[in-house]
């Protein structure tokens, strides 16, 4: 009612996208219709008895008690009929919310999986949170609160006009005359107050992803004492929020009040007019409390609608942001004509690649390189230099502007992401582990290893130890309280890869987080499961990649030195600078 009042293009669209997803939920509409039409019927119906009721009474000693008794004894069976249509009126309301916002939330977190990196890379990860879980649950109560009022609304008003059209043209002329000036009223204050929802939902998404930055980086906001920086950031953030919130509230709290006021100017021209008609004798006592009554129903749904309209204008901002999200371009598709790779053998090329995650700043420019099966190709470099990127590019999580890249002379692209991304194992510097158990998190790549398999990659990782030692052993869940350290989580992502045995490897600092002792282990049983296949290793701790068959220096995406570790020493530059950094202070 007062929400359709102040439709804007864009709340149209929000509305015909979110009935699109209650399609599957028909049996719960017909059930809420029907169970509207009923409750409706039974609250449309009870003032004409209670108007036969009262004409009953003509005075002392003029009581028609038998019509009196039948007049009450129906009352009672339509009241107790009213209270199930009710009850059923809102549980099948609330199903269609619930599945409504269910259907959304699985199919934006599907988006989420086909969205590109890039994507991910522009927008925090409270943003992305956020619309997923309270911008759905506004969705929700908006539902909840909206679907009930509107359809009892309009089939209220539907039938108060045409009863009180039965009952006496005039009067009821009087009262659909004034009407309008309710709906001008509403249409005036929520047209304005949907912009500030809207601003309101986008400072909420600002606010939820700054929050989960400084919660998720909660031991650097100690260790930095950052606390109080932190607190004034948040400050703002929370200001922002609570200036656009009360914006949006004071705009929306002055419907009701303004509806109400014209619904009562309604209700007192009814019962003057009304009284004249009763006193011309055009219309009984009985009636004209009817008609009031009518008058008074009729203005209802208004008054309804207008209580709720803040939930139902944050749910439309809330559905623009989450349509956002689906109306996200998704990662360039595969190629018609890809096709599935069971197994490669790993001769990996980059041809004359040239990319940038800024259109105007090039990173790499016209890079070659060629990897053989089996050789194991460090790359190192200063913070910025590209590193990441050609892994990044490599695995397809960006598409270069220029050349191409190609597995065993394939060209990546003209291969299916899926099977092309299932010949590579990957262990990063951020120890990623969900929550479950250990053994689930080992066999996330490969869920139908046998415990063997499993025990013995993570004997492999030098993990099978202390996850020993653990409560439950393999079967221990992963929590903030599983006295993890982040070398032995690093340690379980070394031991996942190793149990998918991939035909090629990618280690992005693999071994940051492990004491060296650990380290010197596992980088020998990194050279144990490198036999034979090829490997890429980012790396800052040179002392892990001296034995590298080709180590590639870059600087401002560029390969400035490649060879050796013994043959870039010699040269003398990039290369033998980071090196000296590390392992010789005083040397220049």
């Amino acid at each position: 009612m007062n929400e359709a009042f102040s439709l804007t293009p864009s709340s149209k669209g929000m509305i015909r996208r979110l009935l699109h997803y209650m399609r599957s939920d028909r049996p719960f509409l017909i059930l809420a219709v029907s169970s509207a039409l009923a409750t409706v019927a039974t609250f449309l119906v009870s003032p004409i008895l209670v108007g036969r009721a009262i004409d009953a009474m003509l005075g002392i000693g003029l009581v028609d008690f038998p019509a009196l008794f039948k007049v009450i004894l129906i009352l009672l069976a339509l009241y107790l009929l009213d209270s199930v249509f009710q009850w059923l009126l809102a549980f099948s309301t609330h199903v269609i919310s619930f599945n409504t916002v269910r259907r959304l939330r699985t199919e934006a977190f599907a988006k989420i999986q086909s969205l590109p990196l890039s994507y991910l890379d522009r927008h925090t990860q409270g943003n992305i949170v956020a619309r997923l879980v309270p911008d759905a649950e506004a969705i929700s109560e908006g539902l909840s609160a909206s679907l009930s009022s509107l359809l009892t609304g309009l089939a209220t008003i539907a039938g108060t006009i045409g009863i009180m059209l039965y009952l006496d043209v005039f009067v009821a002329l009087t009262v659909i005359l004034i009407t309008p000036l309710s709906i001008v009223v509403a249409w005036f204050i929520t047209s304005r107050s949907h912009r500030m929802f809207s601003e309101q939902a986008a400072a909420q998404g600002e606010l939820a992803g700054y929050v989960n930055e400084m919660v998720s980086g909660q031991k650097l906001v100690t260790a930095f004492s950052y606390a109080d920086k932190a607190q004034e950031r948040f400050e703002i953030f929370n200001q922002s929020l609570r200036k656009t919130g009360y914006k949006a509230q004071v705009y929306a709290s002055l419907v009701n009040p303004s509806t109400r006021f014209v619904n009562n100017i309604v209700y007192a021209a009814v019962g003057v007019v009304g009284g004249l008609m009763a006193v011309r004798g055009s219309l009984t006592v009985g009636e004209l409390s009817a008609f009031i009554t009518y008058a008074n129903r009729y203005t209802k749904p208004f008054n309804e609608i207008s209580g709720v309209i803040s939930q139902i204008q944050a749910a439309l901002s809330a559905a623009a942001r989450i349509f956002a999200l689906l109306d996200a371009q998704d990662e360039v598709p595969d190629a018609i004509d890809a096709r599935q790779i069971e197994h490669c053998e790993g001769n990996v090329t980059f041809e004359n690649i040239s990319f940038s995650y800024v259109p105007d700043r090039p990173l790499i420019t016209d890079l070659n390189v060629s990897a053989k099966v089996g050789q194991k190709i460090a790359i190192v470099g200063p913070t910025g230099a590209g590193k990441t990127t050609i892994v990044n590019l490599l695995m397809r999580f960006y598409e270069p502007q220029a050349g191409k890249i190609t597995l065993d002379g394939t060209d990546i692209r003209k291969l299916t992401r899926n099977s092309m991304r299932k010949q590579f194992g990957m262990v990063l510097q951020d120890s990623w582990l969900f929550s479950g158990t250990v053994r689930e998190n080992l066999l996330y790549g490969k869920p139908d290893a046998t415990e063997e398999e499993m025990v013995a990659a993570a004997k492999a990782a030098f993990s099978h130890n202390f996850i020993q030692r653990l409560p439950k052993g393999y079967d221990t869940e992963i929590t903030d309280e599983s006295s993890l350290s982040q070398g032995q989580k690093q340690l379980l992502c070394i031991a996942r890869v190793m149990l998918t045995d991939p035909a090629l490897l990618i280690l992005d600092e693999a071994t940051s987080a492990i004491d060296t002792l650990t380290e010197a282990r596992i980088s020998q049983a990194f050279d144990k499961m490198t036999e034979g296949r090829t490997s890429f290793v980012i790396a800052h701790r040179l002392s892990t990649i001296q034995g590298a068959d080709l180590i590639l220096v870059m600087q401002n995406g560029n390969i400035v030195e490649q060879g050796r570790h013994e043959e870039l020493l010699s040269q003398n530059g990039l290369y033998a600078k980071l090196y000296y950094s590390q392992f010789a202070p005083t040397m220049t």
